[in-house]
């Protein structure tokens, strides 16, 4: 069955974008869109069902040979024999995966069919969305690095698309570039990380990769450099420092684009990648601290940047750069199944949280800047509730599902013994507490700030949208369970389900020290979240004010994303710009003066030819033809025509040839 779930949403994208787009009514193309993306569900659940029945940890499905067997060099100086097949490779670390892209995308396409049902580019919108999902799956179920990099461009060709939908608006046109070009210097990174692999195994299958770390056959210095290079890869797709920028813009694209691109699927892609690959980083430490570390400055960094922002929707994609670095942390410190356990429960509440804001800002006609909302929680109370379920599950509330994965990655953070990684871990918790109460408060609590206009078109969204939002408010709730720990009377089953496909990792702390941890965990969020209602419900924002001007330059300076925007345009753009502008005089006075002076010495090599050929060649011609000229000339006098002068000549004549013969004799 797991070969026939990218299937669907293949088939789906195609009949809506060649035949939808121009024939179908909107309700067919929703029915053709939902029900592609239904059965793509349903077949990951069958084939779920499969594995768990399946005595072989690992199901394998080739399709074809994509491309034949040739010859290739590798780095120990011998020539083997290389195929690549298209192959799909279906275990417990691709079920879960599959099950989240499709369950969420389902719920996301069932959300859509109300959000876009307006818009005039319907067909169009749907057969994006399934494109991405099936681009996803194929990243997803790929055995080996080519075929996982057929999907890895083609979310990054599909978020081009759904971020820049509305393509006649600059901004979005702009943010889709954005992404776009972003994105490809992660994947030069990853394609630079495949051909090293290649180079030095003479394979790029995952298992095949994994077989050839645990021999013993790839040296430390080498796993690290393909590691960090593929990393660089994996920082473009997740939106993590330094390839992070593309990602708040991309909120010009519809807001369910946001929640399946920005939550569920896209962003997550470089952290399935690294734990699908977890033995070649194992190998390497470095690339390990490099792993954690970065997940964990970004974690922090992002999570500032929260602080400030105004639009709702800017909100959720700093929450999910800083969320994606917690992911990372986890595979950083060996906790592979924590950083994948993370991924899931985040797919359920990040998704709640978009598409929850999609309906605020549907109900205030459009309205995304939380300094024109408030007083929400009254008008439309199901949005209210379902938006503080998610907020409540991010915060890291006991019983939610956030709380379960991110205590799993913080204990596991301190249990490897970094400190600092633990501690910018904590810290970045209670800023996410913070920034999203921050949000709830202004958006649902206090006086109404929106305009009369918008009071009276104010109206809770349909079921069609409701629904689904209910459904991750309950996921949210109930999905950290499967991964309860055995602290708090669980199995950790989720830890066991992905041992075959991650490895084996538990934090192996104390019980007295576990409990402490998510003590503090739990007081740092309820500090926050405190704090946050003190300063923008009890104080109605007065000291949050007064911090704005007193330090007016920190809060630009972090407004404006600490300038990075400026200095990557500066730094790359101007240089790119410089680099076109010295091409350019290169172009012109150096290869154009090599071309003109090449032209000069022709033409001055062709006067000197034209010279010899008029004055030498043509004068000895035009001389002989003057001196028949001359001769004739004086010949043709003696053609008069007259008989009489021809009669003279006769007789003359023979008066002189009687003289000489004469005279002679």
């Amino acid at each position: 069955m797991f070969a026939l779930i990218p299937l669907f949403p293949l088939l789906g994208a195609a009949v809506n974008g060649i035949v939808g787009i121009r024939y179908f009514s909107r309700r067919a193309v929703g029915v053709t869109a939902v029900g592609a993306a239904g059965l793509s569900f349903a077949a990951s659940i069958a084939a779920f069902a499969g594995l768990l029945r399946s005595a072989e940890p690992v199901l394998v499905k080739t399709l074809f040979t994509w491309v034949p067997a040739s010859l290739i060099r590798t780095a120990g100086g011998t020539t083997i024999p290389f195929a690549l097949d298209l192959t799909f490779r279906y275990d417990s670390l691709a079920a879960v995966m599959t099950l989240v892209v499709t369950g969420v995308g389902l719920l996301i396409h069932i959300y859509s069919v109300g959000y876009m049902s307006h818009d005039r580019s319907y067909a169009r919108f749907f057969a994006y969305l399934n494109l991405f999902t099936f681009a996803m799956l194929v990243l997803v179920l790929g055995a080996n690095l080519a075929v996982m990099f057929i999907g890895w461009e083609g979310v990054g060709l599909c978020s081009y698309l759904l971020i820049g939908f509305w393509f006649t608006k600059d901004s979005a046109a702009d943010a889709g570039k954005k992404a776009f070009i972003t994105n490809r210097v992660g994947d030069f990174g990853f394609l630079l990380g495949t051909g090293l692999l290649l180079f030095a195994l003479g394979t790029i299958d995952t298992a095949g990769i994994t077989a050839a770390v645990e021999g013993g056959m790839l040296a430390k210095g080498t796993a690290t450099a393909a590691a960090l290079l593929l990393f660089l890869g994996a920082t473009g797709k997740s939106a993590q420092i330094p390839l992070y920028t593309w990602l708040p813009d991309a909120m010009e694209g519809p807001t369910p684009v946001s929640a399946l691109i920005h939550a569920a699927t896209m962003v997550t892609a470089g952290v399935y990648m690294v734990a699908r690959l977890h033995a070649l980083f194992s190998l390497s430490g470095t690339a390990m601290a490099v792993v954690a570390l970065t997940g964990a400055f970004t974690a922090v960094y992002a999570a500032t940047m929260g602080f400030v922002q105004t639009d709702i929707k800017r909100v959720l994609a700093y929450s999910t750069i800083s969320q994606i670095g917690y992911m990372f942390i986890g595979l950083g410190v060996g906790a592979y199944a924590a950083g994948i356990f993370h991924l899931m429960t985040h797919a359920f509440f990040k998704s709640l949280l978009f598409l929850a804001a999609g309906s605020v800002i549907h109900a205030l006609s459009g309205e995304q800047d939380m300094r024109r909302m408030g007083g929400l929680r009254k008008r439309i109370p199901r949005t209210y509730f379902v938006f503080l379920v998610g907020a409540l599950a991010i915060s890291g509330l006991p019983g939610l599902s956030g709380f379960f994965s991110k205590d799993e990655i913080l204990a596991s953070a301190f249990a490897s013994g970094n400190y600092l990684v633990w501690g910018l871990g904590l810290a970045g918790a209670g800023m996410t507490a913070f920034y999203m109460f921050r949000l709830i408060f202004l958006t649902f609590f206090g006086e109404e700030r929106f305009s009369g206009e918008t009071a009276h078109h104010l109206h809770e969204s349909p079921p069609v949208m409701l629904v689904p939002l209910q459904i991750l408010a309950l996921l949210a709730v109930v999905g950290g369970y499967v991964g309860l720990p055995r602290i708090l009377g669980g199995g950790a089953w989720f830890g066991r389900f992905l041992e075959t496909s991650t490895g084996a990792h538990e934090s192996h702390l104390a019980a007295g020290t576990e409990v402490l941890l998510m003590a503090v965990s739990v007081a740092v969020a309820a500090v926050a979240i405190f704090a946050a209602w003190t300063i923008y419900v009890k104080r109605k924002g007065e000291p949050a004010r007064r911090f704005t001007e007193r330090f007016r330059a920190l809060h630009r300076t972090v407004a404006r994303k600490y300038y990075v925007d400026e200095a990557y345009n500066r730094i790359f753009v101007g240089g790119v710009f410089v680099a076109a502008r010295v091409a350019d005089w290169i172009d012109r006075r150096v290869i154009d003066g090599l071309v003109d002076g090449a032209a000069a010495l022709a033409r001055g090599a062709s006067r000197l030819s034209i010279l010899f050929d008029e004055g030498v060649v043509d004068g000895a011609v035009n001389g002989v033809g003057r001196v028949h000229l001359a001769a004739s000339s004086l010949l043709r006098r003696l053609q008069t025509g007259f008989v009489y002068n021809y009669a003279l000549a006769v007789v003359l004549g023979v008066a002189l040839v009687i003289t000489l013969v004469i005279v002679v004799l």
